[in-house]
């Protein structure tokens, strides 16, 4: 839990950065500390490129019977006190140590490799080392130059120019500088390396940062919180790398979350409208029912034939009315809850409007009206279900038949469309109020006098047409014509050929 705390993504990437700057200072210091033995080695060799010369220009030290050897020990006894760290030896032309003044037991080899003295001769680019006859395996810079008795070369003087002596007190130095040098550069270029990192990481990773803020503003606060984070988001969003292409992702996702909850919000005011609206208009009938009913049990008596079966008509049409709604709530749930699917099927809607007509011609002729079938020619064969497009005409219908007066007329326009048959059901009635149409075909409209006949509305039977046209997907919506009452058009896919 505690590394889970502190391991933030900005300190991870400054930890990582702090080690890769320590392997980089690691790396650099290490060329630099090469580049200076190098270069001091050069300095050392230039200074000392003659010594070997002159030590050669000595006559004494070879005469034809061999090394003078009182002449060696005495020169070699001057080098050392003049200069601790060279070391003098005679090579003979194979390269063979001939005469030299290490203690007993350093000398490791007893020849030297002639290739670097040939290419010291030769004026090769310098430093130049040579073998060490006191290592077994390492190799210093040198100073040579060639021997010669009587005019013909006999040897080489060959002078390493940082012996052992050198190389004792170099350690002994190095030793004493190299811890606390090492720690300074360490906790130097550490400290430096995490201030860097953190200042570079920090401003690196601050859109991450706000975006982290504003997802958990969104999960605390809910889908209303991205509008006070639009401008954030916004500035997130902007460019093509991860971050800005996660804050698109991110505003996307709050957007449809937003929307949904809308729709979601929407849904629920609508259905306690529903409740609300049901619960009125069950009660009015229901209040109705037991009035008339307990009315012919308390006054059974004194009611005449005529009285009691007057009550008891009304009291039967009051009960058909609370059928009639529950069923079409019944209907509506089914619908609402997908357990009615179409069941879709190529059929003439010419046909079946005139099989709807005559279900509603006694009611139209009880109410001296006109039922008027106006069927364009020609029209393409459908495909839907036949049973709910028969129940989307009942319900047009039996509203229109409802809510017109004596001698209006009802009117089924059929026209072809692009993709299959318009239709159109109108009435000369009153139509319906503006306070109504806004959310008709959303919400049961249980208001008396919703026409102004005050015959009452339209119920659930126009949602139920919205549900059952929207498993089509198709829509109805209701338009403004003169000299008409309610108008109501939507369309129906035509058969794709087999």
């Amino acid at each position: 839990m505690a590394w889970a705390s502190w391991a933030t993504l900005s300190r991870r990437l400054s930890v990582v950065f702090a080690l890769l700057l320590l392997a980089c200072c690691g790396a650099s210091a290490w060329l630099q500390v090469r580049a200076s033995g190098l270069h001091g080695q050069e300095v050392v060799q230039r200074l000392s490129m003659g010594l070997a010369a002159h030590i050669a220009e000595n006559s004494e030290l070879m005469r034809p019977g061999g090394l003078n050897q009182a002449a060696v020990k005495d020169l070699f006894d001057k080098l050392m006190a003049v200069n601790p760290g060279v070391e003098v030896y005679l090579l003979g032309l194979d390269g063979r140590i001939e005469a030299q003044a290490a203690p007993p037991g350093h000398l490791k080899r007893d020849r030297v490799a002639l290739e670097p003295i040939r290419k010291l001769l030769s004026g090769a680019a310098l430093p130049i080392v040579g073998d060490d006859p006191r290592s077994a395996d390492a190799a210093k810079v040198f100073s040579a130059a060639p021997l010669k008795v009587g005019g013909r070369d006999a040897g080489y003087v060959y002078v390493v120019l940082q012996g052992e002596d050198y190389d004792a007190l170099a350690a002994r130095l190095a030793a004493d500088n190299l811890l606390r040098t090492t720690l300074w550069s360490m906790a130097l270029v550490a400290l430096l390396g995490l201030i860097a990192g953190l200042a570079a990481f920090r401003l690196i990773t601050r859109p991450l940062r706000e975006l982290t803020q504003a997802v958990k503003r969104f999960e605390t606060e809910g889908p209303a919180s991205p509008g006070g984070e639009a401008p954030t988001l916004a500035r997130l969003s902007r460019g093509g790398d991860e971050i800005a292409l996660l804050g698109q992702a991110f505003t996307q996702m709050t957007r449809r979350i937003a929307e949904q909850w809308r729709e979601l919000t929407l849904s629920d005011q609508q259905r306690r409208e529903l409740f609300a609206n049901i619960s009125h208009d069950l009660r009015t009938p229901l209040t109705s029912l037991h009035g008339y009913l307990e009315t012919l049990l308390l006054k059974a008596g004194s009611l005449s034939e005529e009285e009691r079966r007057r009550y008891l008509e009304i009291a039967l049409g009051q009960s058909r009315k609370v059928g009639r709604l529950a069923q079409e709530l019944f209907e509506l749930a089914r619908l609402e809850y997908g357990v009615v699917k179409p069941e879709k099927e190529n059929f003439a809607l010419a046909d079946l409007v005139q099989d709807v007509f005559q279900k509603f011609e006694l009611a139209a002729e009880a109410r001296h009206q006109r039922l008027e079938p106006d069927i364009a020619p020609g029209l393409p064969v459908v495909s839907a279900d036949l049973g709910m497009i028969e129940r989307v005409l009942t319900n047009l219908l039996d509203n229109a038949i409802r809510h017109t007066p004596a001698g209006g007329q009802i009117e089924v326009q059929l026209r072809p469309a692009s993709s299959g048959v318009a239709v159109q059901v109108s009435d000369t009635g009153p139509g319906i109020p503006g306070e109504l149409q806004k959310g008709l075909f959303v919400r049961p409209v249980f208001l008396s006098g919703a026409r102004s006949d005050g015959s009452g509305s339209g119920g659930l039977g126009l949602v139920i047409v919205q549900r059952i046209l929207q498993l089509h997907g198709s829509d109805i919506r209701l338009v403004q014509q003169p000299d008409k009452g309610a108008v109501f058009r939507f369309q129906l896919g035509g058969a794709t050929a087999a």
